[in-house]
């Protein structure tokens, strides 16, 4: 194996974008994971199941014995009056395109962002909402007229109900600082408001039914500036399958909602924890940011 520390800055930006061409995110979990713990734990929980079946069989009343040796012995053409135990019915999903057409309903029913938290609150056509512990919704000051979107909540946030928490929060908190910016003085958010199943990359059906909330939170937040985080939200707003290093530092006119936003896009926090030499492009990013919003 190459240690990252005998590669080039060159050569290791090469290995960066190309992981970020195959759709690597991340490359860590975020909790050591024992798998042989697992394993063993799978294998004693089979076990008590195969004890517990035996135990049933073998405590069976003996009054049983005659009935059962009078069904071995009927005629096989005598028809069955047993009725077999009901399977329990799957739970009803709603198709894709309902789901979508009922987001963008209760999206635009809205009229402010507290009402759109609500609708999505009581929301229930994105299966991810079944995992997540919160809705993670927009958080900050809607009125400064800067917005920064992210692409899901992850563990932290999930956890904490609200968006860019833990280490990554503090990382963001640290980038925007950087420019004269806080917390509380922008609009954080997320594409997809609940987090998915052990952090992996939402699919095309759950970007594309939590879309008209997204597109509903700018459309009445009114930015003047938008600051886009990583490769899945670079994506899902401008479209394409380019890399965050080829969509990063090139401004773009986003047309949402009635208004167009003038829109960078920049690496996530993410992308600085893992790789630290991210960090200078992240920066030329935050620079050309600062000085558009301060002209």
């Amino acid at each position: 194996m190459i240690s990252a520390h005998d590669l080039s800055p060159a050569q290791l930006a090469a290995l960066l974008a190309f992981h970020a061409d195959a759709g690597v995110e991340w490359l860590l979990e975020e909790e050591p994971v024992d798998r042989f713990a697992e394993f063993e734990a799978m294998k004693a929980a089979r076990g008590n199941a195969r004890a517990q079946t035996a135990n049933n069989r073998a405590e069976a009343p003996a009054s049983q014995a005659p009935a059962r040796q009078a069904a071995a012995t009927a005629p096989a053409s005598a028809p069955s009056r047993a009725t077999a135990p009901a399977a329990s019915a799957p739970a009803v999903a709603i198709p894709d395109a309902q789901a979508i057409e009922e987001a963008r309903f209760a999206a635009e029913s809205a009229r402010s962002l507290a009402e759109l938290r609500v609708a999505m609150e009581g929301f229930a056509g994105c299966n991810l909402r079944n995992s997540a512990r919160n809705l993670v919704f927009a958080e900050g000051d809607p009125a400064s007229g800067i917005m920064i979107v992210g692409p899901m909540p992850y563990a932290d946030d999930d956890r904490d109900g609200q968006p860019f928490a833990g280490r990554l929060g503090e990382m963001l908190t640290r980038m925007i600082a950087g420019i004269g910016l806080t917390r509380e003085s922008v609009l954080l958010s997320n594409v997809v408001p609940w987090r998915p199943p052990g952090n992996r990359v939402p699919t095309a059906r759950e970007a594309d039914i939590c879309r008209p909330f997204i597109e509903r939170q700018i459309a009445l937040a009114e930015p003047k500036h938008l600051l886009l985080l990583g490769n899945f939200t670079a994506r899902f707003f401008f479209g394409g399958s380019d890399t965050i290093h080829q969509l990063r530092g090139e401004w773009r006119e986003l047309a949402i909602g009635g208004i167009t936003v003038p829109t960078l896009a920049t690496l996530h926090p993410q992308d600085l924890v893992t790789a630290p030499v991210n960090k200078r492009f992240a920066w030329q990013d935050l620079l050309a940011f600062k000085a558009r919003i301060q002209g």
